[in-house]
């Protein structure tokens, strides 16, 4: 494995240097740390696979959930799959969720990062959309935090006006927030709190870029 994700690792610096996009981590301190926990990240484009490979050494154990097809999606499908990404199949909701819930037992034990794009769906609008509850109950399942990670807007790029230009990306780790004592009755309020965090953090994150 350690080998994989060397190629991984190699792989997506390479990407990276050809589009030029600059990543600049903030909150280093918080992806440092040996436990268990579930990451909750905006999820604005493919692109994400590469910020997210910018990190992966800092965090050492880390796994991600994504969608099937985003395999075929080449050559960001194939760093995700040397990453050690797990696929899910969002038609299959049952299989999926029982599939989130045994990873988190796993991570926990073995203190395990379990990266997970609660959006969904990619959408680089420069917001933070609705999330679903997936990550949220399994992180009151097994107990463990939820460490919520955002991506300043991705302006550089838009398939809509066919703009693809060299850019800078803040990536910021926020603090963790605790499950312990938590219920399935506290999903929402959870979710909630996660997502407005994350929302306040994007708008600080990109009037900061566009006044640079």
């Amino acid at each position: 494995m350690a080998f994989l994700l060397q190629i991984a690792s190699y792989t997506c610096s390479w990407i990276t240097k050809i589009v030029e996009i600059h990543w600049e981590l903030r909150g280093k301190e918080h992806l440092e740390q040996d436990r268990g926990c579930i990451i909750v990240s905006n999820h604005q484009s493919a692109f994400d696979i590469l910020g997210m490979y910018q990190i992966w050494p800092i965090m050492k154990k880390c796994t991600a959930i994504a969608r099937r097809e985003l395999f075929y999606i080449w050559p960001f499908g194939l760093a995700a799959w040397l990453a050690g990404l797990i696929f899910i199949d969002r038609r299959n909701a049952e299989k999926a969720r029982l599939l989130i819930n045994d990873t988190t037992e796993y991570i926990k034990e073995k203190k395990i990062k379990l990266w997970i794009y609660p959006e969904g769906t990619r959408r680089n609008t420069g917001e933070i959309h609705p999330f679903k509850k997936g990550a949220f109950c399994a992180a009151i399942h097994g107990q463990v935090p939820i460490l919520p990670i955002v991506f300043s807007s991705y302006y550089f790029l838009s398939s809509k006006e066919k703009k693809f230009d060299s850019g800078r990306v803040i990536i910021k780790t926020l603090p963790a927030i605790s499950t312990e004592g938590m219920t399935i009755d506290d999903v929402n309020k959870l979710l909630e709190k996660t997502r407005n965090v994350m929302s306040e953090t994007l708008r600080e994150l990109n009037l900061e870029i566009q006044s640079s």
